[in-house]
């Protein structure tokens, strides 16, 4: 019973440093472990990763909030569509066997910490506004704003992410955001879309409180003191830890879902 309280509480405390940090969703962190470490049903998993993620966002986006990062009306024009989109991807999941999910999630949580240790958020977006035409898709940002919106929500709702990179990507490629307010808002638009996932997960499979409450405690503390510091913390060196903590879980998980 100590055992289970703490290691929820550490879980939900990692979580929401990554979170208030990078504003990177709890999935990668939360599900590995919860799957590996207490053999957690990924359905199961991934619905406390989603609530983890609603409470952390909302403690990081308040501390992003009071220092002016955050845009409240582009935020609800992805937020909408993303809540949607995030309900169909819980309803869906619930017929994904718990095998595959695992396994999928686990290959997600890999490739994202790869990129976390190539190089930092910053430098992709240079890169890719280099190399890339985005005139068409800046012409018509509403537009796309919604679609992106509903199919990030999907994804997130399927596989327990909150969104928040994402989310991060659309505002610096498409709306051309400052990284840091993109992050902020994005970290907003992580609380909804997280919201509309985990009641889903309520309502279409099994759901714990008692884990989920542990979580958020961990949550809480650990965005709202990791916003506080986000600023000055380096991020090419906090996306190489992430990534390499990302990489191991992701394969240890990959590993049991799939030849154990």
């Amino acid at each position: 019973m100590l055992f289970t309280i703490l290691f929820l509480l550490f879980v939900g405390l990692g979580a929401g440093v990554i979170t208030g940090l990078i504003g990177a969703s709890a999935v990668g962190f939360v599900v590995p472990l919860l799957v590996v470490v207490m053999d957690i049903d990924p359905y199961l998993a991934i619905g406390i990763s989603l609530t983890i993620d609603v409470v952390a966002s909302f403690f990081a986006s308040h501390t992003y909030f009071t220092h002016g990062n955050i845009d409240l009306k582009v935020g609800g024009q992805i937020a909408v569509p993303a809540v949607a989109g995030a309900l169909f991807g819980s309803w869906f999941s619930s017929f994904i066997p718990s095998t595959s999910l695992g396994g999928l999630a686990g290959i997600v949580t890999v490739i994202i910490g790869v990129n976390f240790l190539r190089k930092p958020m910053s430098s992709y977006v240079k890169s890719f506004k280099k190399k890339m035409d985005l005139s068409f898709l800046q012409e018509n940002k509403i537009l796309f704003s919604v679609v992106f919106g509903f199919i990030i929500g999907t994804i997130c709702g399927t596989m327990g992410a909150g969104g928040g990179m994402m989310i991060l990507l659309v505002l610096v490629f498409i709306l051309d955001y400052r990284v840091h307010e993109a992050v902020g808002t994005s970290v907003l638009i992580m609380v909804f879309t997280a919201l509309s996932g985990s009641l889903g997960h309520a309502v279409y499979g099994e759901f714990s409180l008692y884990y989920v409450f542990l979580g958020c405690i961990g949550g809480a503390v650990g965005a709202k003191t990791a916003a506080s510091f986000a600023n000055v913390v380096s991020e090419e060196r906090l996306g190489r830890i992430v990534g390499v903590i990302f990489i191991i879980l992701g394969s240890i998980m990959i590993v049991k879902q799939f030849f154990l």
